[in-house]
């Protein structure tokens, strides 16, 4: 690999709040972002969420609207979201319907032919520096790998392309 040459795996960085990531995409950032803007398929994807829902499922994902997510870091139980911030084709922005500290963002970047996908994740670590630390050996690297992991899923879906007649891929 040259020097110059960024690493096939994503980056996924632990910041103070969260965790950072990022993984670039042969595509186009409209594909990459039809795939985004699919929320009941984020479980397929998105590893550590375990279901997924809006609220108005016959409205367009929009400003406003709302998403159910239920996922199995940090917690187990279903969270209502409320999206504050959407680009067509650019950005998706989840912040937490109760709790303005939760957030989770998704930015597309193209240049030419390829995209960056980055993902943030915002949580709070409640319980002072205990309660962070005991979060910084667990949840957090559970969060980590999860997060780093669904970038190379979202990679492999968003970049599949169905080759008709090969008798390989005929079951997919």
């Amino acid at each position: 690999m040259l020097a110059t040459q960024e690493p096939y795996s994503p980056v996924a960085v632990a910041t103070a709040t969260g965790l950072l990531g990022s993984q670039d995409l042969a595509c186009s950032s409209e594909a990459a972002f039809a795939l985004l803007r699919d929320v009941e398929k984020w479980p397929v994807w998105l590893s550590f969420c375990t279901s997924a829902r809006r609220s108005e499922a016959d409205l367009t994902l929009a400003t406003g609207s709302e998403i159910a997510l239920r996922g199995t870091i940090p917690g187990g139980r279903e969270e209502l979201y409320e999206v504050d911030r959407y680009i067509d084709g650019h950005m998706l922005s989840l912040v937490g319907a109760y709790s303005l500290r939760r957030r989770i963002d998704f930015r597309l970047e193209q240049k030419a032919s390829r995209t960056r996908l980055v993902a943030r994740i915002d949580y709070p670590a409640y319980g002072g520096v205990l309660g962070a630390f005991v979060d910084r050996v667990t949840a957090r690297r559970r969060l980590e790998t999860a997060l780093s992991e669904s970038l190379i899923h979202f990679k492999g879906l968003v970049e599949y392309h169905d080759v008709e007649g090969d008798p390989l891929l005929a079951d997919f």
